[in-house]
């Protein structure tokens, strides 16, 4: 598969107040082409800092990236040609118009007048902004200003997209509505690195996943591959019978080898699933007359991935919704 982005190496460190930063160290990470890859990280993990350097906007300390096969330093201009960026707040003119804004940008990008009017109209269709198109963003909801923002960034068609927690503060329609531009952007081959601290957005939209922490790549791959990494799958058995709760959970016991979760106000057992999967595991209860009155599948989520490889839950479930520390990290 043809590469967008291959990093090696890249270190990039920030003199503050308090001494010397470290916000990436030594990091390696490749992107394949036509694929969603999301960045998680806690705050100051170097998510924003990586967005930065591979779309031009800042130059790294040590290290090398290529998009394209072209160098993001020497070939700066050349790399700016096929990328775009939609950052953490909405980057476009209040006082302009919708239509107004994306015919700047286009204009920007060296586009004729024509063009430029053409292709903006094409996206204030795609993201539902026609019937706004004429007034000034100023009077745009949260969720329309940042469909602005994100059909600006497709304004010169880029090859590769960069979505930098592209969600925050939006209503949870809104972020449905986002996912869905996000997802048909894919489909249509374009390439897109997504950071972002909602986990749910990560494991729905993203094709392949890197975790930072302290600068660095600790774990890659598959959303699918990262919780079957994190732990097994679990199976929640709701019985109808109180008394039926510790036979169960010795019989479950005595087949896996190991202690399953008794809870019995809720008259349910929590216990690992086997090779033979949950049908073997209530046919066992059945057998001995044990009566089962609903069983669900419980599989690691992407929180316990993060509490796994970095010691400590992410931003999102303990409830910090902060940017990243000053300084681009």
């Amino acid at each position: 598969m043809s590469v967008a982005i291959r990093a090696i190496g890249l270190s990039k460190r920030f003199e503050t107040k308090h001494g010397a930063v470290t916000a990436l160290d030594k990091l390696e990470l490749t992107i394949p082409q036509g694929v969603i890859h999301g960045l998680l990280g806690p705050n100051g993990a170097g998510k924003t800092t990586v967005v930065r350097i591979f779309s031009t906007l800042l130059a790294p300390d040590e290290g090398t990236v290529e998009v394209f096969g072209l160098d993001v330093v020497k070939d700066a201009w050349r790399v700016r040609s096929s990328v775009g960026l939609t950052g953490q707040s909405a980057a476009v003119d209040y006082m302009l118009t919708g239509r107004e804004n994306l015919r700047m940008i286009g204009r920007l990008y060296g586009m004729t007048g024509r063009a430029s009017a053409a292709r903006a109209d094409e996206l204030l269709g795609r993201f539902d902004l026609m019937e706004a198109a004429g007034r000034q963003v100023k009077t745009y909801s949260g969720g329309m200003s940042r469909r602005l923002d994100l059909a600006a960034s497709l304004m010169a068609k880029p090859r590769l997209l960069f979505l930098d927690e592209p969600t925050t503060g939006l209503d949870p329609r809104s972020r449905l509505e986002l996912w869905g531009m996000v997802g048909e952007l894919r489909d249509e081959g374009t390439t897109v690195l997504l950071t972002t601290q909602y986990l749910e957005e990560a494991d729905r939209l993203a094709d392949s996943l890197s975790v930072l922490d302290r600068g660095k790549v600790i774990v890659h791959g598959t959303p699918d591959q990262l919780k079957a990494e994190a732990g097994r799958d679990w199976v929640d058995v709701t019985l109808l019978d109180t008394a039926a709760v510790d036979r169960a959970s010795e019989l479950l016991r005595e087949r896996l080898g190991v202690e399953p979760v008794a809870d019995p106000d809720a008259l349910r057992v929590h216990a690992p699933v086997t090779e033979g999967g949950i049908a073997d595991l209530v046919y066992l209860l059945k057998e001995a007359g044990i009566e089962v009155g609903d069983v669900a599948l419980r599989r690691p989520t992407l929180d316990e991935v993060f509490l796994k490889v970095t010691g400590r839950a992410s931003d999102a479930a303990s409830g910090t919704r902060q940017g990243e520390a000053k300084g681009g990290q």
